[in-house]
């Protein structure tokens, strides 16, 4: 079986995790508030703006038989340069503060996600980092734009303030089968297993960041 397939078998129960969490499942309803809409953008602002500096950290730490794969994170930093901008920019289109979400402290489930993938990178093994390509790309190619259509429907919202999750919606299958491609040429079991491993833990860090955005804790920016 093709790794890229064995990832997605291993990884099922924790995905499944993720996309129980109820502030998902309220989405896909059409049941979610503008404060829950705002509050899921300004955790996505907290971890997206270290895509980046954690993909800068990846290729400065793979070794020379990775270079193909260096190749690809350059490709992949120059595609995600200034998505965080486009978080806050949407923030801006609700009629929020987008300097408030800027400056504000992220959840705990956000620091912890966030430091679980600096750390990864520069203790473990940068491969692990590929882990969360698997749980952000994949779970965003397949939510995201029935989740945009469902919350604008809801809340009367104008298109401009779902640039971020509709730029990771149908547009970015491009982008699943690029890592499809890159995940098949990683052939070491170690390698493998580390991925799988990240993978799964980043379905869980980031399955808790949503259910923390119905857990009641932090303050709506003000409008």
């Amino acid at each position: 079986m093709a790794f890229f397939n064995t990832l997605n078998e291993q990884t099922l129960s924790a995905r499944q995790h993720l996309l129980s969490a109820p502030i998902i499942q309220k989405a896909l309803a059409g049941n979610i508030t503008l404060d829950e809409y705002i509050g899921f953008l300004e955790q996505a602002y907290h971890h997206v703006k270290h895509t980046t500096p954690l993909l800068m950290a990846v290729g400065s730490r793979l070794p020379e038989d990775k270079e193909w794969l260096r190749d690809a994170v350059a490709e992949y930093i120059e595609e995600e340069v200034g998505h965080q901008e486009w978080i806050l920019n949407d923030i801006a289109a609700c009629g929020y503060d987008k300097e408030a979400a800027r400056h504000s402290t992220p959840h705990p489930e956000t620091e912890l996600m966030v430091a679980y993938a600096y750390d990864t990178v520069t203790r473990i093994n940068p491969l692990g980092f590929f882990g969360m390509v698997q749980v952000l790309e994949g779970t965003s190619v397949s939510i995201a734009e029935n989740a945009a259509d469902k919350i604008r429907e809801t809340l009367n919202l104008p298109k401009k303030a779902f640039s971020y999750l509709y730029s990771h919606g149908s547009l970015d299958q491009d982008h699943v089968k690029f890592f499809e491609n890159l995940m098949n040429r990683i052939e070491s079991p170690e390698e493998q297993a580390q991925i799988i491993h990240s993978a799964n833990m980043f379905y869980r860090l980031y399955g808790d960041i949503f259910r923390s955005l119905s857990d009641g804790h932090g303050i709506p920016l003000a409008a």
